[in-house]
């Protein structure tokens, strides 16, 4: 069966609204596949397949809205939902705020981002990748047991349309690899694990790097002490810096911003991080794993400096939130087929520093360096004490306590910054932290 065309369904769901009285309406048509292989012990666990299509429609009725999905294709279900979606707008109470992004702020061009992989990988495929990066953490002498191994492809298309003639769509793939293993034996046992993702699968870390890797770092946590309380620099590694750039960007928000509930809702244009740091938000990155050509109220976005030289620069804003605070969306807007959108990042990343990771420990004579975080501010860690300029030992249940704006203030950041994930940052030191046993 020949699956209907989005914009045409898009165009019939629009117009449809306005017959039954909207003011203005946009629809949004996500369609995905999914494949994921589960494998433990050298035994195949699972293999699973998914196919999904969601179908969304807002419509306004003066200023009032309504949100209105359905999983149901079939014309008679698909003309169902304008009439239901204006007679709950109808009821809903006026948001002062809610509308359709300007005309003049939609995307006019839609750049070619490089971010679907034609090339779809066979369920052999997948369980080979499984096998392989299970095979390779069970290899590392130590390791003793698997919580499994896994690989997964996705492949989703977004399509919007909103009732001022905006059209848009885009499609992207996305390849994963993962495994947790345990080492030691008894109460002295520890947990470890490592991934990788990538819209091509060329582009993909290898099974066998990325196994013993994970089997790596479970030997490394074996015999871990527990430490005195006392105040030490700490240096966050790659695998939990990004936490700091997401605290730091869920405190810009349009939507925080407007309900004053941010810490830094009076900070705009105020110097945030030290000199020379700067972050950034990169929807346009070719093959980033939150790349996307417009936001999801169809506004055409761009790269932003969010921190230019320790500066706030900007909110991440999206219209509702835009028009609470008497601005203009950046282009952040991302939602689903069931609600409103919300302002959120895309490639998000602190720009790399000028000194080694080596460097940035070297004249540490006792501090923390962290690979396992739970929450920020004051959080559960794990890592390694340095003693004198090098990592000596393994430590657990340690408790570190810090202000986010006094380590917004304090932190250095590495040369060492890769783009692994959608948000990434470099290795990061910050000064003057407490760290107790727990």
């Amino acid at each position: 069966m020949t699956k209907p065309n989005p914009q045409d369904v898009l165009d019939r769901l629009i117009r449809a609204a306005k017959t039954a009285g909207a003011d203005a309406a946009d629809g949004l048509l996500v369609e995905s596949v999914s494949a994921n292989v589960s494998y433990r012990l050298g035994k195949l666990e699972d293999v699973q397949r998914a196919e999904s299509s969601d179908l969304g429609l807002r419509v306004f009725v003066g200023q009032r809205v309504a949100f209105i999905s359905s999983t149901d294709f079939s014309r008679e279900a698909i003309d169902a939902l304008p009439v239901r979606a204006v007679a709950m707008a109808k009821l809903a109470p006026e948001d002062k705020f809610a509308g359709l992004a300007p005309r003049e702020l939609l995307a006019k061009n839609i750049p070619e981002l490089d971010l679907e992989d034609t090339a779809e990988p066979s369920a052999e495929t997948l369980i080979e990748r499984a096998r392989l990066v299970e095979a390779a953490a069970l290899a590392v002498a130590g390791v003793t047991n698997s919580e499994g191994g896994g690989a997964s492809f996705s492949r989703s298309a977004v399509s919007l349309a909103t009732s001022d003639g905006f059209f848009g769509r885009y499609a992207g793939t996305n390849h994963s690899i993962g495994v947790a293993v345990l080492a030691g034996e008894g109460t002295n046992m520890q947990m470890d694990y490592d991934s990788a993702s990538a819209r091509h699968g060329g582009d993909l870390d290898g099974a066998d790097v990325v196994g013993k890797r994970a089997g790596e770092r479970a030997v490394s946590k074996l015999n871990p002490r527990k430490m005195q309380s006392q105040a030490v620099p700490i240096v966050y590694d790659q695998r939990v810096s990004s936490g700091l750039v997401g605290h730091f960007v869920g405190a810009i928000s349009g939507a925080s911003i407007a309900r004053g509930v941010s810490f830094l809702k009076d900070r705009m244009g105020q110097k945030i991080f030290a000199a020379g740091i700067n972050i950034v938000d990169d929807p346009h990155r070719p093959r980033g794993l939150r790349s996307k050509p417009f936001d999801g109220e169809g506004v055409a976005n761009k790269r932003r400096a969010l921190i230019e030289n320790g500066v706030l620069t900007t909110w991440l804003l999206d219209c509702a939130s835009a028009r609470q605070l008497g601005l203009q969306t950046t282009g952040h807007a991302a939602r689903g087929t069931g609600g409103p959108p919300s302002p959120a990042p895309t490639n998000l990343y602190m720009e790399a520093g000028s000194v080694t990771p080596d460097s940035l420990i070297s004249d540490i004579k006792s501090g923390f360096y962290v690979t396992e975080l739970m929450g920020m501010g004051v959080n559960g860690a794990s890592g390694f004490w340095i003693e004198n300029g090098k990592i000596a030992y393994p430590v657990a249940e340690v408790t570190i306590a810090g202000n986010l704006k006094d380590m917004f203030a304090n932190l250095v950041p590495a040369n060492d910054l890769e783009f692994r994930h959608a948000t990434n940052a470099p290795t990061i030191r910050v000064e003057g932290m407490t760290v107790a046993g727990a």
